[in-house]
């Protein structure tokens, strides 16, 4: 226990030395969730139904919540563009490696690892494809915000963007 205890300490590094731009861990509580975060992706976002990791096929916010309730730590963390999803994934399964069997970690972004989703046969990369967190129903910007991470609307293509991305742990 001692070991799985000491290598808790080193998730935030090991995120940065996956491609992170920062990370530190948070409590499950501090991740907000909110119904009108799938109507951005509903009117607003050329992936809505396209994919099985984007709503209506994703998780609702009520099943984000239950689920974030029965964690007790997140890895919460800051990628380069077009990178949360493949940090997540990398993340989740080192740490599930790792003896936390309940790892499962979201990213950012409609899922572009197939031009055409496979609805009827299932996902054709089901260990690299995961929801984005705004999928779940996660509000980003009150959640980044609230952990001490800069994230602000862009509003024009030079302002700087940000993109995050999570593990659950426990």
């Amino acid at each position: 226990m001692t070991r799985k205890a000491n290598r808790a300490n080193d998730f935030v590094q090991m995120a940065l030395d996956r491609g992170a731009v920062s990370a530190k861990m948070v409590k499950p509580s501090s991740v907000i969730t909110a119904a009108w975060v799938r109507w951005k992706c509903q009117f607003g976002c050329d992936g809505f139904g396209t994919s099985l990791v984007c709503p209506p096929h994703s998780p609702t916010p009520e099943e984000t919540r239950r689920v974030l309730d029965g964690y007790r730590r997140v890895l919460l963390f800051e990628s380069p563009r077009g990178r949360s999803r493949k940090i997540a994934v990398t993340l989740e399964r080192e740490i599930f490696l790792d003896g936390y069997y309940k790892a499962i970690g979201l990213g950012a972004g409609p899922c572009e690892l197939c031009e055409t989703c496979a609805f009827d046969e299932g996902c054709r990369h089901a260990e690299l494809a995961r929801p984005s967190m705004e999928a779940c129903g996660i509000d980003v910007y009150a959640t980044a915000r609230g952990n001490g991470f800069t994230i602000d609307v862009v509003r024009t293509r030079k302002d700087p963007q940000h993109y995050f991305g999570l593990v659950l742990v426990d």
